[in-house]
């Protein structure tokens, strides 16, 4: 394919798959697309050990890293022996909604203050030594998940040539991003898995290929947001991008890392069945619909605390809650929840991620020569 995407990183089809599961990376990236591996919560050497084995299987195809190194979270530059401590309001609230359903929680580790792997990387020192460790091995694409990378990032990946991506929610984002220096803007509707902001994909693709092109910038555009097939990916790329950045469709791959109750879950809900809310990570995120996410939004609930300091009170939670889930706890299976975006309702059918990348070839190829059979000769 003539994209310009395909010709800066290497691949055959222009769709990148974003995945925390080693085996989709390298599933994705022999199939013609690129897998880009999501690091954020890893220390230093476990994502050596990671990035090691991708490349002792991967068999010398592309693929990326990805990272969150944010403009501002709680404690950014400040020197500190340990993260700053959880109300006790919010510790009670997490006890109070897992014991409701049935969750013991006697063994829950909700402690006054800790560390964690998120807020530790999100520091200077700790993305540095993540980056450090991503370019000792051969990627492809290194990419921040919010907001302008790093100066220290850009000038790696122009030292090993190495594309520089980086997630964006709105027009003046991508502006900001492209006076950066940033390669690959990666522009996320409101519909995607995750972080993400409010402007919709059909809407903020469209609006920032044109800001783009009004200050004379060449910058490939990847879309996101809800994109789970191929003719959305075609349609994408008819507003102006030139590619797809996608997660939420390889989460129930038969390679993925994903809960096999909230796998389950996903292939049977609707577009409907996502929230966009703080409750995880502190940033707005879609996020899986479960009784977990509504207590949150309830009235007399909390208000989130800022990132990362609110996943050291969701995270130990919803670990136990996947691992009880898995056992056929009830309780448990209803509260579990994951990221995931509105194109989860047009995901229903358990898949190897191969075969995922193949259907999106084949649909984007059917789109294409639909929209071309409405010009006439």
């Amino acid at each position: 394919m003539q994209s310009p995407i395909c010709a800066m990183l290497d691949i055959e089809f222009p769709l990148l798959a974003f995945s925390h599961c080693r085996d989709v990376v390298v599933a994705v990236s022999k199939a013609g697309g690129m897998g880009v591996f999501g690091a954020a919560s890893l220390p230093p050497a476990r994502l050596e050990e990671e990035l090691a084995w991708i490349d002792a299987h991967i068999g010398g195809k592309p693929y990326g890293v990805d990272l969150i190194v944010p403009n501002s979270f709680a404690g950014k530059g400040e020197v500190q022996r340990e993260t700053p401590s959880i109300p006790d309001e919010h510790k009670a609230f997490i006890s109070g909604l897992l014991r409701k359903h049935g969750v013991d929680t006697s063994d829950l580790s909700l402690p006054g203050a800790m560390r964690s792997s998120l807020g530790d990387n999100m520091s200077d020192d700790g993305a540095a030594a993540l980056l450090e460790v991503a370019f000792r091995h051969p990627i492809g694409l290194i990419a921040n998940a919010l907001g302008v990378p790093p100066p220290l990032m850009l000038e790696l990946g122009k030292r090993h040539n190495v594309p520089v991506a980086a997630l964006v929610g709105t027009r003046d984002h991508a502006l900001a991003q492209v006076r950066a220096g940033v390669d690959i803007l990666v522009v996320a509707g409101g519909e995607a898995g995750g972080h993400c902001g409010e402007v919709a994909t059909m809407v903020l693709v469209p609006e920032v290929a044109a800001a783009v092109e009004a200050v004379g910038a060449t910058t490939p555009i990847l879309a996101a947001g809800g994109i789970v097939t191929g003719r959305q990916m075609a349609a994408a790329m008819a507003m102006g991008a030139h590619g797809a950045w996608t997660g939420s469709v390889w989460l129930t791959t038969a390679e993925a890392e994903t809960n096999p109750v909230v796998k389950e879950k996903m292939l049977l809900a609707s577009s409907r069945d996502t929230v966009r809310s703080k409750s995880r990570t502190g940033k707005p995120s879609r996020q899986l619909r479960s009784p977990w996410t509504d207590a949150w939004e309830a009235d007399g609930a909390p208000k989130p605390l800022p990132m990362p300091l609110q996943s050291l009170v969701s995270e130990p939670a919803l670990r136990k809650v996947d691992k009880l889930s898995e056992g056929g706890h009830e309780g448990a299976k209803a509260l579990a929840t994951y990221w995931v975006g509105q194109g989860v309702g047009l995901m229903n059918e358990a898949m190897g991620a191969g075969q995922v990348v193949q259907e999106f070839k084949e649909d984007w190829i059917a789109a294409c020569e639909r929209l071309n059979g409405f010009i006439g000769e």
